[in-house]
């Protein structure tokens, strides 16, 4: 099942959302956290009418998650400007994600600053494909990856690369951002001298625009290990569009067990 499919079958009663979460959105014991977080949202989304525009969003990955959830939603605080939406997502009757959805209406002011750097990657059409997995049991099937960096350059703690959903028609772009928002392999295993079992703990991002759109569904990711260090990775992340135009900035702790 494709994420809308996986969305357009959720049911909704009250602020309680409950999906399925198929085998091939697995990576290991627990969903990819990606969709687990796009779900997460989905359910913020429908939770409330008339929401602003998602700003930030974050959120802890507490447990596995597979089969049948369930997200819990609450308004904590809707105002003239923002609302404030918490997330809980159930398996098995116990948290497997925990998120806090901030959503907020654009604002006059006299500040109007943008950090100008732009990664230097090939086009998405020019790009070669990258992580092609054959499990069929593995979320980076429902995905679509390029190459961003230079093949010289792959052995560092610096991941860049295009991505895209295979199926992402009817979805909210703030959904399908987030279901690709973090679908790099974290930056540390570049560091690996054999393979070995991560686990994604937190994760913050920044939402730098109203309303991202881009070309044929392809976003340029990026993430960069900045510490990695007794067991735990600090990574900064970032997602920029087609046009090199960015749209997620943010940051994610990650556990390491080599």
């Amino acid at each position: 099942m494709s994420l809308p499919q996986i969305l357009d079958a959720a049911r909704v009663s009250n602020d309680t959302l409950t999906a399925h979460i198929p085998d091939t959105w697995m990576q290991g014991r627990t969903a990819y956290g990606g969709l687990s977080a796009a779900i997460a949202l989905e359910a913020a989304l429908r939770s409330q009418s008339d929401l602003p525009p998602l700003r930030s969003a974050q959120i802890a990955f507490v447990g596995p998650l597979a089969g049948e959830i369930v997200v819990k939603t609450e308004l904590l605080r809707r105002g003239r400007t923002a609302a404030f939406i918490e997330a809980n997502v159930f398996g098995d009757g116990r948290l497997g994600l925990k998120a806090l959805f901030v959503f907020m209406i654009g604002l006059e002011s006299s500040i109007d600053y943008a950090e100008g750097a732009r990664p230097e990657a090939p086009d998405f059409v020019d790009a070669a494909p990258a992580m092609a997995n054959p499990d069929p049991k593995f979320f980076t099937g429902n995905l679509e990856y390029r190459h961003g960096l230079s093949i010289e350059e792959r052995h560092t703690p610096d991941f860049l690369r295009w991505v895209r959903l295979r199926a992402r028609e009817g979805l909210h772009p703030m959904v399908e951002l987030m279901a690709i928002g973090d679908a790099l392999p974290p930056a540390a295993m570049a560091l690996f001298a054999r393979p070995g079992p991560i686990s994604s703990m937190t994760w913050q991002i920044n939402l730098l625009t109203a309303g991202p759109v881009t070309t044929d569904g392809w976003w340029l990711s990026r993430s960069t290990a900045d510490l990695a260090r007794h067991g735990s990775s600090s990574q900064l992340m970032q997602v920029w569009n087609a046009d090199r135009e960015p749209v997620i900035t943010g940051m994610q702790s990650v556990a390491i067990f080599v």
